[in-house]
């Protein structure tokens, strides 16, 4: 049993069969102007859970997390978050259910230190992560707490942008391809952070191109290809399925 899968049982009381779906997709289709970018996806990530988004760039991964919270204008299908259908609701009341979404560009406010950045956030969803648990998450930022965001390194900007979506009170994650471009040392860090989060009981989506980083971690990985989810792998069966990941995700 894996610990997402321990910790749905001691916060649920059920067994593995009766875990809270913190998202269920079901038939999801979803259109930039006329071009169909998403044919029917269907997934389902229970409380607690880590699980990754993996395929070749143009295989709708990016594009599953906008239209989760409501960032793509024409979606058909359904989308629950917490038990409640979101597929016609606007982002800011996706978000107030605690929904949080890390995109690839950060979206930090470059002019702001540090301690801005974090102060800005509103409170969408329970209590927001107090800004000294933050530091003590992250020790670079406060050792840059006066720096503007156009100080920071590229891997601080992405401690950052993920710090500012804990301050906000979200425990549904979505977070894409934030390890691209950084340090080891970096992603290293952010590893051990996404572990704290995951014990915590927290529900993490992973767009990633680094599977080591996230094999080491998910409880589960989705494998897109052309729109559509096109194998499920789950923790135990990496080894058994590996020719799956030769097929979808060799360049």
């Amino acid at each position: 049993m894996s610990a997402a899968q321990g910790h749905a049982r001691e916060i649920g009381g059920a067994d593995a069969a009766e875990r809270i779906a913190e998202i269920h997709i079901a038939d999801l289709h979803a259109y930039y102007g006329e071009s169909h970018a998403l044919h029917g996806i269907d997934m389902t990530v229970h409380r607690g859970e880590l699980v990754t988004l993996l395929g070749r760039n143009g295989a709708g991964r990016s594009t599953t997390l906008r239209a989760i919270v409501g960032l793509i204008g024409r979606r058909t299908g359904s989308i629950r978050l917490k038990g409640e259908e979101v597929i016609a609701r606007p982002p800011h009341a996706i978000a107030h259910l605690g929904v949080g979404y890390c995109p690839e560009e950060r979206g930090i406010f470059a002019s702001l230190s540090v301690e801005e950045n974090l102060m800005l956030p509103p409170v969408v969803a329970g209590g927001g992560m107090a800004v000294a648990e933050i530091y003590e998450m992250f020790p670079n930022l406060a050792e840059r707490r006066r720096s503007p965001g156009t100080r920071l390194s590229g891997g601080e900007q992405q401690m950052l942008a993920m710090a500012r979506i804990l301050r906000t009170g979200a425990d549904v994650l979505l977070l894409d391809e934030i390890t691209e471009g950084l340090a080891p040392v970096i992603v290293e860090k952010l590893a051990e952070v996404l572990g704290v989060l995951k014990a915590r009981g927290y529900t993490i989506v992973l767009v990633e191109q680094n599977f080591r980083f996230a094999a080491a971690m998910a409880d589960r990985h989705f494998i897109m290809d052309h729109g559509h989810v096109a194998e499920v792998v789950e923790a135990a069966e990496l080894e058994a399925k590996a020719h799956v990941f030769e097929e979808y995700l060799s360049v």
